[in-house]
This record gives structure tokens, C-alpha cells and sequence, in this order.
């Protein structure tokens, strides 16, 4: 297969494509009732959050399901940047709730505490027992969940398409997650009308969260690197870059090097915002067959601790790092340092992105993907590196111990990153700009 990716004695020969089922167009969140009801719905708990409360498009998933006949239980708290304490809330809803089906209306902070709840409502456990390891008991879902139909409102997280719900651990000051193909919402309505009156801030903050995905995804170990399973062990769901998931990087990095500063700059480019969350849903689909790396692991450090930082665009006016905009704040660090593992791959993903590449060698890669990612962040109101959420020498510690801690993420780098590495990292990521 001419598709970049090498055997070795011993290693990975093979690859596993998982998706949701996926419906994407306008309007089709109006589906939303009776693909509840083909999946067997009687009694659904709804998620959603305050803001999403009020839209259009949750009114029309509400309406779809009452004209299907189906009784539907409204969850309307789920937090922006879930904690491990708005998990046990929801978890609680779920269980009393004793739905037969979830509908999630919203960003990748609904998706994912909607799988949460479903999770924990069914196969009951402390909620620690399921968690990534070293961080939780990193134990197996043992089976499938009830239907989950997912309705994005963002242009970003992929989480429509993917096994994975992230959360704020807040003993740590550092987010985790939960990982298992039983976590993938069974069906993915994609209405693209639900991001026409997002504000430009948050299409900002989702649609870098898109990018990374797609660069991490892109630029990961691949998975003829891993060593093969024994026995009936499966493959893990960060299995590397593979032909698959390099199909939707490729589009999705065409798409947002067209069409995401337009989005972001005019909010009545429905076209752009549309093509943008048709790119969310592309690299969702890849990350969640191939993995991300460094940028997301530190991610979780950056969010997780943050100070005093309030973003604009969101409604909770309390200290937070909104998750594209803490991943994005890392990317042009790790990026100048992983090109040297596949400086192809970087300098075709600057391409894509409209960086000119011409008369470049391998040795400039990296710095010709940082400075592209630099330009965007610099025209689309991102912080000026880690520095501008509140990070100075003095937190490096704490970054580091954060971000280490997530060795299903760091494992799927192109090299191996230790203490040391990270610290640097974090320390190429203070500032981008004059």
C-alpha cells in the first residue's frame, strides 16, 4: 500500500476504521425524533447546556422528538470544560432519570458528559474505575451503552464521532478522560445551522481544536510502529496514523486552510462556517481512529490549571481555557520540534493550509507549519502563546506533572517525550510574538 507507512518484523500489519453513523446537512437536527424512536426510544434523557438551551436547534431536536412520540427528559446544566463534580451531577440525573436512549444538543462539553452519563448509568462504577490510567483504574467498559444520537453545536470537538470524554479532574488541576469504542455516540446528526450564530470567538477556539486534530492526527507515530496485538487483545483506539485517518486529515486541512478565517471573520459566511464543521466532523472521524499527541497532552495541563484567564464568546464568566484555544497555544512548540520525524507530512499540512512552501527543504518544515500556525492564531484573537493565559518559568512544574500524566496521548507521538521534553515544550510555547 503506497500510503507512507512501513512494516517492521514483529509490528503493527493492520489497521481498524470505526465511525459513528453520520448524517451532515442543514436542518437534518430536525431527525433527531424519529432516529430516536428507530433505535427503540420510549424515554430519553436530552443534554444540553444554558446557552444551547435557548437556540433554534435545540428547539428543533426537542420538537422532533415529542412529534416522534417520545418522551424526553431535559438535562439543560451540563458545565462548559466539564468537571470531574459536573460528571457525578449528570451521572446522577442519568440514573434516576432511567432513560433508554441519550440525545446530547451541543459542543464537545455536552457530547462528552452526555457519554459520561451514559456510561455510568449503565454499567455503574466510581467514576475513577473507568478513567485513563495512571489517572484512574483505566478499567474496560465491559459492553455496549444505551443509543446516543449527538447533535454538535460547534464546529471543533469531533466528539459526535469519537470513544472519548474528557473532563477536569480538579484534584489534579488537569483534565482526563475516559477512552472505549462503547463511548461512540451511535448516530451523528451534523447541522451546520447550528454554528450560524455561534460567536466568532468560539468558531475561533472550536475551529483550532479542528486544525490540531487534524495536524496531530497527521503527524502521530504510525501505527506499523506499534508492536502487534497477541492473542485477542484489541487495538488501541490511539493506533497511529494510517491510511484512513490520513484520507480526513488531508481534506480537513484543505478545508480550514480555504475556508476558517472566513468563518471566524464573518459570521454571515454560512458557506465557510459550514465547510468548517464538514472539516470538524472529517478530522473527529480520523483522530478517533488514529489518536492525537503532545499538543493535546499539554492541553490538558494549560485547562486544567488555568488562573485568571476569562475568554470573550463564552457565557461562563469564570477563569477558563476553552479546549481548542488551550490545545492551539501548544501546537507551533511541538510542531517545530516533531517535523524531524516526517518533514513531509509538516510541510504538506503548511501547504494545505495556505503557507508557501516554495523552495523549502526538509529542514524548514517545521518552522514553515509554526509560523503559518502563528500568522492564524496572531488574525484570529488566539492568546499569544501560554503566556497569554497566565503560564510564566514559575508553573512550569505543574504543566509538566499535568501533562505527563497522559500517557495514552504521549504514547502516540512521533518520539518519545519525558519530563525534560515536555518542560521544553512548554517553555517553546511562552510566546509566539513580538
Amino acid at each position: 500500500m503506497a500510503c507512507g507507512h512501513f512494516l517492521a518484523d514483529g509490528n503493527e500489519a493492520a489497521f481498524t476504521v470505526d465511525a459513528s453513523r453520520i448524517t451532515f446537512g442543514h436542518g437534518c437536527a430536525a431527525e433527531a425524533g424519529p432516529r430516536a424512536r428507530a433505535l427503540g426510544a420510549k424515554r430519553v434523557a436530552l443534554f444540553t447546556d444554558a446557552r444551547v438551551h435557548e437556540t433554534p436547534v435545540f428547539k428543533a431536536v426537542r420538537d422532533s422528538l415529542e412529534r416522534a412520540g417520545v418522551d424526553a427528559v431535559v438535562y439543560s446544566t451540563v458545565r462548559v470544560e466539564p468537571t470531574d463534580a459536573s460528571f457525578t451531577d449528570a451521572i446522577a440525573f442519568a440514573k434516576e432519570t432511567r432513560a433508554d436512549t441519550y440525545v446530547s444538543v451541543g459542543g464537545g462539553s455536552v457530547i462528552d458528559t452526555c457519554k459520561a452519563a451514559n456510561l455510568y448509568a449503565t454499567h455503574p462504577a466510581d467514576l475513577l474505575d473507568y478513567v485513563n490510567a495512571p489517572v484512574g483504574l483505566g478499567r474496560k467498559v465491559p459492553a455496549k451503552l444505551a443509543p446516543h444520537v449527538a447533535c454538535p453545536t460547534t464546529s471543533g470537538t469531533g466528539s459526535e464521532v469519537t470513544g472519548i470524554a474528557v473532563f477536569d479532574y480538579l484534584a489534579l488541576g488537569a483534565k482526563t478522560g475516559i477512552a472505549s469504542p462503547h463511548l461512540r455516540p451511535t448516530e451523528a446528526l451534523v447541522d451546520p445551522e447550528a454554528t450560524l450564530t455561534l460567536p466568532s470567538e468560539v468558531v475561533a477556539s472550536s475551529g483550532f481544536d479542528v486544525l490540531s486534530h487534524a495536524l496531530e492526527s497527521f503527524t502521530a507515530r504510525t501505527f506499523t510502529d506499534r508492536a502487534a496485538p497477541t492473542g485477542d487483545a484489541p487495538r488501541p483506539m490511539s493506533q497511529g496514523a494510517n491510511p484512513w485517518s490520513d484520507l480526513g486529515c488531508r481534506e480537513a486541512l484543505r478545508l480550514l486552510g480555504k475556508y476558517f478565517e472566513r468563518a471566524v471573520l464573518d459570521p454571515n459566511d454560512a458557506a465557510a462556517r459550514e465547510r468548517t464543521m464538514w472539516a470538524a466532523t472529517l478530522a473527529g472521524i480520523a483522530f478517533g481512529n488514529a489518536g492525537v499527541h503532545a499538543p493535546h497532552a499539554m492541553a490538558y495541563s494549560v485547562a486544567g490549571l488555568v488562573k485568571e484567564f476569562v475568554p470573550s464568546g463564552y457565557s461562563q464568566d469564570e477563569p477558563m481555557v476553552p479546549h481548542g484555544m488551550s490545545v492551539i497555544v501548544n501546537a507551533p512548540s511541538v510542531f517545530r520540534t516533531t517535523a524531524r520525524f516526517s518533514p513531509e507530512r509538516h510541510m504538506e499540512a503548511a501547504a494545505w493550509l495556505g503557507a508557501d512552501t516554495r523552495g523549502a527543504g526538509p529542514g524548514d518544515a517545521g518552522e514553515i507549519l509554526a509560523d503559518r500556525l502563528v500568522d492564524l492564531m496572531a488574525k484570529l484573537g488566539m492568546p499569544n502563546g501560554i503566556g497569554g493565559v497566565g503560564y510564566g518559568e514559575a508553573d512550569v512544574a505543574a504543566l509538566v506533572k499535568g501533562a505527563a500524566a497522559q500517557t495514552r496521548l504521549l504514547s502516540n507521538a512521533p518520539y518519545v517525550i519525558g519530563d525534560a521534553a515536555l518542560a521544553e515544550l512548554f517553555r517553546g510555547a511562552f510566546q509566539y510574538w513580538a
